[in-house]
């Protein structure tokens, strides 16, 4: 059954369009991931579907009587509302229904005879309804949701105007949820809820009754909740089925094909036109005017060919280039026996946590436990109740904040970056162009700039500034996926070490080395990627679950040991082997580089021009040469490494 229909829908804001051609269908169960760049309008289109705002051109039908909870990224209430009072509003129906009941139990005493079998009648009738619509399971309801988005009860008293952004989101999804509407849509339902409330909300979204659309950059969530992927573009909208993993596959083939479908077209057309052309040269060569017909019939027939678009790839977000300045000692970095409280709330007690160069090392934790408050000690802004913290020798830290503030935000970007590196603006403007600042972007002040544009700006300083030692608090924030994927590979090549807190697993499985959890006011630390970290983590539990119940299973144990070392050294494995090969590509681009350079010096050398220095250029050749015999000794190496054969044949 269809839920919602939307067909060819577009949307401006002035002269600027938005989108324009979106059409598409949304099911009934069906979970759907709503997907695109930056700024292509996927909020705005979920505010259409839900009537916040009105479309340009086309329509939007549903079914009768659809009712739809809608997540946006903003959101108010009455300033005086409690967070209770917020959550109870989802079930006004039942207390209503619950004090006309009251009413009608308090009036038996008054009322005798026909009336009272008619008041007894109707309370029968009120209480089926409100036992259908669940009041006797309003507590049962409230405790299941404010447990897993981590709504505790000294929260449900305080104000809702009160809260922090992301308290405040959690607060209005536990609303929604509560509602059970036949359609949720969530505008980035994931953002500030830490791993575990994400987990439960995939768990949850997976067995709801309803359907679901969503809006999310996080590849994870996606991945693991959504069976069918939209994706927005300016011009129309792309169906895919399966989950965002499929999508990325599916999308690539469909490339492919347009492409090689485009590339016949043209190939057909140009060989109409040469024989269009060839028949007036014969035509006027013979004054045939069976060759001028035959050119015009062929030209009828060009003309109806409904010429394809060449399909464009995305343009892909640059690198940004991170690099580092001078290495750093062994030892980055030293927490000993740390402690930290605000009040009544302690956060850390005699915290342990070594740090040593080229780790890239994930800083985990549910929300509130102090992940933040640690990275604040560690760049000194925040002090210890009791312990030390030592940074090691040469350690230049360059720090991404959660929320990105800029000296003087009244500045223009490109002025901004020109001044504070003392730069041309024709310089500042190529290195903003290198993370896709162009044209009037870079004319826009920094206060009107997006989060993720700010976040990009910042990451561009740090590039610049080149620190050996990267401190991220929330780098995936306010990114588009393409920018995340981008960040990932920086920072998997950056040569310096990185310590950094993150939400998004998929940026974590990617870019973290070790993880360090904060649990139980203390730091443990984990030698492993994420998906060692949580094999880990699931066996320790599982091992104490199986040491409760008995410990006549030691043996079990040994082998799940066993099993886990397996797992974990075939993860490193791959990755060494995964290193190989980026090694071997990388030098075979160096080789395929320094060919072009031997070449372009050789016929320099053989030249007429009595300007160069024939010795001194010589020399050089002889160096480049030398240099390229070096390279293919290294080429043939790893060319004859068994692991990278065998690796790349499986």
């Amino acid at each position: 059954m269809i839920e919602i229909g939307v067909s060819n829908l577009g949307k401006s804001f002035g002269v600027d369009k938005i989108f324009e051609n979106i059409t598409f269908d949304i099911k009934d169960k069906e979970r759907v991931g709503l997907v695109g760049k930056n700024g292509v309008g996927k909020s705005t289109l979920m505010k259409i579907i839900c009537g916040v705002e009105e479309a340009a051109s086309g329509q939007i039908s549903k079914r009768k009587g659809l009712k739809i909870g809608y997540l946006e990224q903003m959101h108010s209430f009455h300033d005086g509302m409690l967070v209770k009072d917020i959550l109870k509003l989802s079930f006004s129906d039942i207390y209503n229904i619950e004090a006309e009941m009251n009413t009608l139990q308090k009036s038996f005493d008054n009322i005798k005879d026909e009336k009272l079998e008619q008041a007894v009648k109707k309370f029968s009738l009120l209480h089926d309804s409100y036992e259908a619509l669940g009041g006797y399971r309003i507590k049962e309801k409230l405790d299941k949701i404010t447990i897993g988005l981590d709504i505790p009860d000294k929260m449900q008293q305080n104000k809702f105007c009160a809260l922090s952004g992301g308290e405040k989101t959690r607060v209005v999804l536990g609303k929604i949820l509560l509602e059970n509407p036949d359609v949720l849509l969530l505008d980035e339902p994931s953002n500030h809820l830490d791993i575990k409330s994400v987990e439960w909300l995939e768990d949850y979204l997976n067995t709801y009754e309803g359907t679901v659309v969503i809006i999310s950059h996080d590849r994870y969530f996606l991945d693991r909740v959504v069976n069918r992927i939209i994706e927005l573009s300016s011009d129309g909208a792309y169906i895919y089925n399966g989950n965002y993993s499929k999508y990325v596959v599916e999308k690539e083939l469909r490339f492919l094909q347009e492409l090689k479908e485009y590339e016949n077209q043209q190939r057909k057309i140009k060989k109409m036109e040469d024989q269009i052309q060839q028949y007036r040269i014969w035509g006027a060569m013979r004054d045939s005017e069976k060759m001028y017909k035959r050119a015009k019939e062929l030209e009828k027939r060009l003309e109806k060919i409904d010429e394809l678009k060449k399909p464009i790839k995305d343009k892909k977000v640059k690198s940004f280039a991170l690099n580092s300045s001078e290495r750093t000692g062994r030892i980055v970095l030293e927490i000993n026996e740390v402690s930290k409280s605000f009040g009544e709330k302690n956060l850390l007690t005699d915290a342990n946590l070594s740090v040593y160069y080229k780790d890239s090392i994930a800083i985990l934790g549910e929300n509130g436990t102090g992940k933040s408050t640690l990275i604040k000690m560690v760049l000194n802004e925040t002090p210890c109740d009791s312990g030390k913290i030592r940074l090691g020798s040469k350690v230049n830290i360059g720090y991404l904040p959660q929320d990105v503030v800029f000296e003087d935000e009244s500045m223009k970007v490109v002025d901004y970056f020109s001044y504070k590196y003392s730069i041309s603006i024709s310089e500042a403007r190529n290195e903003l162009a290198k993370i896709l600042f162009t044209e009037d972007d870079v004319y826009k002040k920094i206060n009107n700039l997006s989060g993720g544009e700010k976040t990009r700006l910042k990451l561009l300083t740090l590039m610049y500034e080149k620190s050996n030692v990267l401190i991220l608090d929330e780098p995936t924030n306010h990114l588009d996926i393409d920018s995340r994927e981008s960040l990932e590979e920086d920072l998997i090549n950056y040569e310096g070490t990185i310590i950094f807190i993150s939400h998004d697993r998929y940026f974590i499985d990617k870019v973290a080395t070790r993880v360090a959890e904060i649990e139980n006011k203390t730091i443990n630390v984990y030698d492993y990627d994420y998906e060692g970290y949580k094999y880990e983590k699931s066996k320790i539990q599982n091992m104490m679950l199986e040491q409760e119940n008995s410990s006549s299973e030691l043996k079990d144990v040994k082998m799940i040991s066993q099993s886990k070392e397996d797992y974990l050294r075939k993860k490193e494995d791959i990755k060494r082997i995964e290193k190989k090969k980026r090694d071997l590509k990388k030098l075979e681009e160096k080789i395929m580089q320094l060919e072009e350079d031997i070449k372009a010096q050789e016929q320099l050398l053989y030249s007429e021009n009595n300007d160069i220095n024939v010795n001194s250029e010589y020399e050089k050749h002889v160096k480049l040469k030398e240099e390229l015999n070096h390279m293919y000794k290294e080429l043939d190496e790893l060319y004859e490494d068994d692991e990278i054969i065998e690796y790349s044949n499986n």
